[in-house]
C-alpha cells in the first residue's frame, strides 16, 4: 500500500547548490571517503547549509498529506511540546491529527541546522539528517528519501510502537511491511524521559484514545 501512496507525491525541484572545501575543491557529498573517514572529520560540519532543501520536502510533504487525506492541521509553538525530546531551536512545528483515532499523528519540527525533526504515534521521535557532520557524508536526497519513506510508512499503517514495562524497560518501533521493515529498541531508565513516557500513555487512556500495536491507515478525505 506504501507504494501506492508514495505514488501520489512529487517532490519538489531543488535548485542543485555547489560545495568547496577550505582548498576551493568541489566537494563530492556521498563520495568523499575511500574506506574509513578520517578521525577529525566527526567533530566537523563543514557545509550544514546543504540540508535546507529538507524544509522544502517537508513543506511538500504537509501540503500532501493535507489535501489528499482527512486530517487536522495546527501550527503553533505547542506543538513542539509533542515530541519526546524537543529539540531547543525549533523555528517551526506543524502537527497533522488524522480524522482516525487509531492512525498516528505526525509533527514535523524545523530547526535552523537545517534539518526535520519528526514525532509520530506517541513516543517515536526521528531526526533528518541524523548526525550531518563530514564523516557521516550524508546528502540531502538521501535524507529527503529516508524522511519521505518514513512519513509514508506511518500514513499506510506500517507503524507499530510498543512501551514495554518492566525493571529493564524498552520503547519499540517498527517502520515498513514484509521485505521492508525497519525496528530499533531502546532501553528506557528510570528518571524524566521513563516518566514522560508513562504520563503520555496514561493521558491517552484517559482521553479514551487507543494504543494499538499497530497503528492504522490515514483515513483519506472524501472523493480521494
Amino acid at each position: 500500500m506504501v507504494g501506492a501512496v508514495f505514488a501520489e507525491y512529487v517532490r519538489p525541484p531543488v535548485t542543485a547548490r555547489v560545495f568547496h572545501d577550505d582548498d576551493g575543491r568541489v566537494i563530492n557529498y556521498g563520495e568523499r571517503w575511500d574506506g574509513d573517514p578520517p578521525e577529525d572529520a566527526y567533530s566537523v560540519t563543514q557545509h550544514p547549509e546543504r540540508f535546507a532543501p529538507l524544509h522544502l520536502v517537508a513543506d511538500a510533504l504537509i501540503a500532501h498529506l493535507s489535501a489528499s487525506y482527512d486530517v487536522r492541521v495546527d501550527e503553533h509553538d505547542d506543538c513542539g511540546a509533542d515530541f519526546m525530546r524537543p529539540p531547543s531551536d525549533l523555528v517551526r512545528a506543524v502537527r497533522l491529527t488524522p480524522a482516525r483515532r487509531d492512525a498516528a499523528p505526525l509533527t514535523f519540527g524545523y530547526t535552523p541546522y537545517p534539518g526535520i525533526a519528526l514525532h509520530a504515534g506517541y513516543l517515536h521521535d526521528t531526526y533528518f539528517p541524523s548526525c550531518g557532520c563530514d564523516a557521516c557524508d550524508d546528502t540531502w536526497e538521501e535524507e529527503a528519501a529516508r524522511l519521505e519513506r518514513h512519513v509514508f510508512d506511518v500514513v499506510s499503517g506500517g507503524y507499530q510502537e510498543k512501551f514495554v514495562r518492566g525493571f529493564t524497560a524498552h520503547l519499540r518501533y517498527s517502520l515498513g511491511g514484509p521485505g521492508r521493515q525497519r525496528s530499533g529498541s531502546s532501553l528506557v531508565t528510570r528518571g524524566r524521559f521513563r516518566d514522560s513516557i508513562t504520563q503520555r500513555l496514561a493521558a491517552a487512556r484517559e482521553q479514551g484514545r487507543p494504543l494499538p500495536d499497530l497503528w492504522a491507515p490515514w483515513p483519506r478525505r472524501p472523493g480521494e
